[in-house]
């Protein structure tokens, strides 16, 4: 049987906020540890049938940034979905969200450029 691991560092300030975040997995093909500013780990609990969810940034992480991360999750668990389950219906709702925030943040990064 094959195995495959996965690795997250993350170095707190005083606070307990995140400073630093990298990662390390053994099929990543770039060698070595990645920093990062956000990683976002769903497990699904079995047991209670929900989300268990594990969502970390580092202080320096702009908003924008963080808004785009968070339509492209929600953007790759559409592009899985179909994968999984077949269920195009639902595939193609979440992907209309996608474009309609990816609009909205457009117009935000627009706005704040003309401020």
């Amino acid at each position: 049987m094959k195995e495959s691991e996965i690795n997250f560092r993350i170095q707190l300030d005083d606070q307990s906020v995140p400073e630093q975040i990298s990662w390390s997995a053994t099929e990543n093909p770039n060698e070595g540890i990645e920093e990062t500013k956000s990683i976002f780990i769903g497990v699904w609990d079995h047991y209670h049938k929900g989300l268990l969810a594990l969502p970390l940034w580092t202080k320096d992480m702009d908003v924008f940034e963080m808004k785009r991360f968070y339509i492209e999750i929600i953007g790759s668990v559409g592009n899985t979905l179909i994968e999984a389950t077949g269920d195009e219906k639902m595939a193609k709702n979440i992907e209309g969200l996608c474009r309609v925030l990816t609009k909205d943040l457009q117009e935000e990064l627009k706005a704040a450029e003309k401020q």
